[in-house]
């Protein structure tokens, strides 16, 4: 059983000696290229059979429920699919003295964030929210030109005021997977209250589940399944009026046993980070890679190119 005892776990965990190492491999290119690829585009690839052209308003969200489990594509068919470039964001404030240099990889400069923002805007990207992915994994279903997803972990309240509007300023729209233990916590590192969690979901955004305290999902057993996955996705429902059929693990961590419970919660995909997907259960195991926060635009840029390059 988890002892519920609310810890510092931004700071201390989540930016840990041996977080930092974790993910500063999975941003390594050896990492990024584990896994081989098609050589067409996403959206290539999701348009071949379609002379319409699509775009951000021909490509609306599904309800993934909705899907006949017999149009549901094989694990071998979604691997297939070119993949989606997903970029995952922590903090999103000015570094303090106090920052760690491990630190700085997850806290981006808030200059540094519209610069990339503008960057994709300016390059003709379109975001798309995980309901969309689902459909175009699982059916093909068409996606917009140059398609990507911008992801948020923890619930932090930078998200809320600095992040949200400048993704609207372009037309972008975000998932946001919360921290439920955290919801509504203020002090040096505030997070977002339910107000402001269902603010963004009403404007359009994407509200996940993170777990109740960051909890790594390979060290759970007994009601941590409970805990961790049912009961902040009920929470999260509660507060949105909407499903909750995402989840976003933490520091990226994930394990096969883990798959099925997700599964059987209600989940319909999971993210994780850098790694390669399972062979089974590709949706459950969803790759994205962080935008470091030392990292230009350009950087950025070529890293997500690099990364989901379908080779």
């Amino acid at each position: 059983m988890l002892t519920r005892t609310i810890v510092p776990f931004l700071t201390a965990v989540c930016l840990s000696a041996s977080l930092s190492a974790t993910l500063t491999g999975c941003q390594s290119k050896g990492s990024d290229t584990a896994e081989s690829t098609k050589t067409t585009t996403a959206t290539e690839a999701s348009n071949a059979d379609k002379p319409a052209k699509a775009n951000a308003e021909t490509a609306p969200s599904v309800d993934p429920t909705s899907i006949p489990a017999s149009k549901i594509a094989d694990a071998a068919t979604i691997l297939s699919r070119p993949q989606v470039p997903i970029l995952c964001y922590h903090q999103i404030r000015d570094w303090r003295a106090s920052d760690s240099k491990s630190a700085k990889d997850y806290i981006i400069p808030v200059a540094a964030f519209k610069e990339q923002m503008q960057m994709l805007a300016d390059s003709g990207y379109h975001t798309i929210l995980p309901d969309q992915l689902y459909a175009y994994l699982t059916t093909g279903a068409p996606l917009p030109p140059k398609p990507f997803m911008l992801t948020f972990d923890d619930g932090d309240l930078d998200q809320y005021e600095v992040a949200a509007p400048e993704l609207e300023k372009h037309g972008f729209k975000g998932s946001f997977f919360i921290m439920t233990v955290a919801i509504g916590r203020r002090g040096k590192q505030p997070y977002m209250d339910k107000a402001q969690i269902k603010d963004l979901s009403d404007r359009g955004h994407t509200i996940g589940a993170h777990t109740w305290d960051h909890h790594n999902v390979k060290k759970y057993q007994g009601e941590d399944w409970k805990i961790q996955l049912e009961e902040p996705k009920a929470k999260l429902e509660a507060i949105t009026g909407k499903p909750v059929r995402y989840f976003a693990y933490p520091f990226g961590l994930w394990n096969k046993p883990a798959l099925p419970e997700l599964q059987k919660r209600g989940y319909a995909a999971a993210f994780t980070l850098a790694d390669k997907r399972d062979d089974q259960m590709p949706l459950y195991t969803v790759r994205r890679i962080i935008a470091g926060g030392q990292w230009k635009a350009k950087t950025m840029y070529r890293n997500m190119i690099q990364s989901f390059d379908n080779k």
